[in-house]
């Protein structure tokens, strides 16, 4: 582990599939490197005063991806600090630009089998809502992954402790300062 931790000069943006742990790993992330923590799902829902689910429901997915766009687009213009994003977030063009342009993009890539048993643990999440997570979860990593490999750095994120994968995203932003 580093002596001293990164100062960032840009907004951490979190990127990855559901489960993959950007809140959980965000929070401890934020906490180590003394930077605010938000989760841009909670600022839509605060925003918008519904939940993702109510959003989805009443007015569509596009509708949804528009005020999040928004909302990020506010997050990473605003000082330093760690953003966890929903795991559609980086797929609309437009929002993947400004995390790309203006914060540095962590994607924390997990295993289907470690997503499923994550995702498990909460019965939020829209996109599941009545299917086999593991069938959903496999389609949209085809999808995704290929766009989240965009992102500035690659963290996988496994069935290990989460302060595991802090470790492993300081050690990168170390090395990355280094290589500048």
């Amino acid at each position: 582990m580093p002596d001293t931790l990164p100062r960032p000069d840009r907004c951490i943006v979190l990127v990855g599939l559901m489960g993959a742990g950007k809140s959980t790993v965000g929070k401890r992330l934020a906490k180590r490197l003394n930077l605010a923590f938000v989760d841009s799902d909670e600022e839509i829902e605060r925003a918008a005063d519904r939940t993702i689910s109510e959003i989805f429901e009443r007015f569509g997915e596009a509708s949804f991806r528009d005020g999040e766009r928004r909302v990020i687009a506010r997050l990473v213009g605003g000082p330093p600090k760690v953003i966890a994003t929903g795991g559609g977030a980086f797929m609309d063009p437009r929002t993947r630009s400004l995390i790309l342009d203006r914060g540095i993009a962590v994607w924390l890539d997990a295993d289907i089998a470690t997503l499923v048993d994550r995702v498990a643990r909460r019965d939020n999440r829209p996109l599941l809502s009545g299917k086999d997570p593991g069938e959903v979860l496999e389609r949209l990593a085809a999808v995704r992954n290929p766009v989240y490999a965009q992102a500035h750095l690659r963290i996988r994120s496994q069935a290990m402790p989460h302060e595991r994968t802090v470790e492993r995203i300081i050690e990168a932003l170390v090395e990355r300062e280094g290589g500048r």
